[in-house]
């Protein structure tokens, strides 16, 4: 088996060549390439190698029998197909993946908001009449349905940087496949809060409407009644208008507006607590769950004690890891909304005879993860040690300060448009094979969890959290390093994903096309 992770690699001797995440694991993690035969110490336990095996992938450290639990993190990450021996190489050949029954350990009492801690650290960013804070000054060009997407990247193109007002950081389009040929129902309530939090998001100052008129997602839905613009958003249908290129007449005409009301508007010292931070990872890998994701999640607490917001997402990606959101949500209620989203997931799967476990993609094993309680468990690592305070349906406005959850698949632009859509004004997100998406209008901080990713693709990453495998830094230190850059890009430092453009927008379809 191959492995993108050759090339640059930390030394290593028999005493640091295995990573052992817990005393009761009965695997390690390789932290270089080990040859067949290579000696390791585990615990002080000496094991030979008895083949090649990946970094990143699983060594057995004691007698596996068939059948028998193997535990990663202390936890269940599936069952042995066969008899394993110490040394051997632990992936798909021989682990298989089993739907294990959880012991959901419910709150018994009711978790107060905690009280920020003071000083609160401050963001340059701008403040919105509804009290929220804008890390960006966008204006949007969303199309109600794909048959107006073409008009809004039309509109768009028109303006290059030389167009845009000072504090103005583009005018972006909003194109997409969906808006009509949906069953009427969660569908298109779906799709209308993608839509609607995308006019309405803190990092737009300004929008303009687009439909084709004929189409479901009807542009009325989003406007006073009988009004075809607001202060905020200039509506038009291409029917109504004339066509094409009297839309985008009109659409041009209507940005140059919406700067002339924009210029006024300045970055103002604000508390960090208006932070929204998306919590995301794709492209993951074996130490996704080892140095990004709880670098991350040591980011997420602190965020959380100032009174900002961590969202994770990705339902299929919690879980297997459920039953730890569980026993540190706010108070029962939330639990079971949690737990809710893992059933009706399940039952979405259902109808196209899926499973969980077709979730690890061939990267994310070629990484060393093996099924989706392993990438779960390292996933959910994000989150931090903070209580869960919020639950979310997908795009659902986020109103919370804490650690909240939302629901969204774990495909990466489909979650980050979930996430961006219910208020998120950062986001953050950890690669291990390496990822460049971005967002039309929310800064993504790239985050990688392994050295030689990071230096490959180092135009594409903005924080290397592979420095903790290394050695060379701990969790902590990589944790307040992405607060203190979370804190930076929110008050106006571009990311890697924003120099180069990236703005990937791609709403969730849960039902049949019509």
């Amino acid at each position: 088996m191959s492995s993108n992770l050759v090339g640059i690699q930390p030394m290593a001797t028999a005493e640091n060549a295995v990573i052992r995440l817990n005393a009761r694991d009965n695997v390690a993690i390789a932290r270089v390439n080990l040859s067949q035969g290579q000696r390791v110490l585990a615990d002080g336990a000496e094991v030979l190698a008895r083949t090649q095996i990946p970094i990143g992938h699983k060594l057995a450290i004691a007698p596996i029998a068939a059948g028998d639990v193997v535990l990663r993190y202390a936890e269940i990450i599936g069952r042995a197909k066969a008899a394993i021996a110490p040394g051997d190489h632990v992936h798909t050949h021989n682990l298989s993946f089993e739907e294990f029954e959880m012991a959901y350990q419910f709150p018994d009492v009711e978790l107060a908001v905690p009280t920020p801690l003071e000083p609160l650290p401050r963001i340059q960013a701008y403040l919105r009449g509804d009290g929220r804070a804008g890390t960006r000054n966008y204006v949007a060009v969303v199309a109600a349905s794909n048959c107006a997407a073409h008009a809004a990247e039309l509109i768009a193109a028109s303006f290059g940087k030389d167009d845009l007002p000072p504090n103005v950081d583009g005018v972006v389009a909003f194109a997409h496949g969906e808006g009509c040929a949906h069953s009427i129902g969660a569908d298109t309530e779906q799709l209308h809060r993608v839509v609607a939090g995308v006019l309405d998001h803190p990092n737009v100052a300004g929008a303009i409407l687009l439909g084709l008129g004929c189409e479901v997602n009807q542009i009325d839905a989003y406007l006073p009644p009988g009004a075809m613009r607001t202060e905020h958003i200039v509506a038009m249908t291409l029917q109504d208008a004339g066509g094409t290129r009297a839309t985008v007449e009109a659409g041009v005409r209507a940005v140059r507006e919406h700067f002339e009301r924009i210029r006024a508007m300045e970055r103002r010292e604000l508390p960090a607590s208006h932070i929204m931070l998306g919590l995301q990872c794709g492209g993951s890998d074996s130490f996704s769950g080892i140095t990004a994701n709880p670098a991350l999640g040591h980011a997420s607490d602190l965020l959380a004690a100032i009174g900002a917001s961590a969202i994770l997402a990705e339902t299929p990606e919690i879980f297997g890891a459920e039953h730890l959101l569980v026993r540190r949500s706010r108070n029962r209620e939330t639990a079971e909304k949690l737990l809710q989203c893992i059933r009706a997931y399940k039952t979405y799967l259902n109808r196209f005879t899926g499973s969980f476990d077709d979730n690890p993609s061939p990267g994310n094993k070629e990484g060393g993860l093996t099924t989706i309680l392993e990438k779960s468990l390292g996933a959910v690592a994000k989150s931090g040690t903070s209580p869960l305070m919020q639950v979310l349906e997908y795009a659902e406005r986020i109103t919370s300060p804490g650690l909240c959850f939302m629901n969204t698949p774990g495909y990466d632009p489909v979650s980050l448009t979930g996430l961006a859509s219910g208020g998120s004004n950062v986001m953050a997100f950890t690669t291990g094979r390496g990822s460049a998406s971005g967002n039309p209008i929310v800064p993504v901080i790239k985050i990688a969890t392994n050295t030689p990713m990071y230096e490959r693709m180092r135009d594409n990453m903005d924080v290397n959290a592979g420095r903790i495998m290394d050695g060379t830094a701990t969790v902590e230190a990589i944790g307040q390093e992405i607060f203190d850059f979370t804190l930076e890009v929110a008050s106006g430092r571009r990311t890697a994903a924003e120099q180069f453009g990236h703005r990937e927008f791609v709403p969730w379809r849960i039902g049949p096309v019509l």
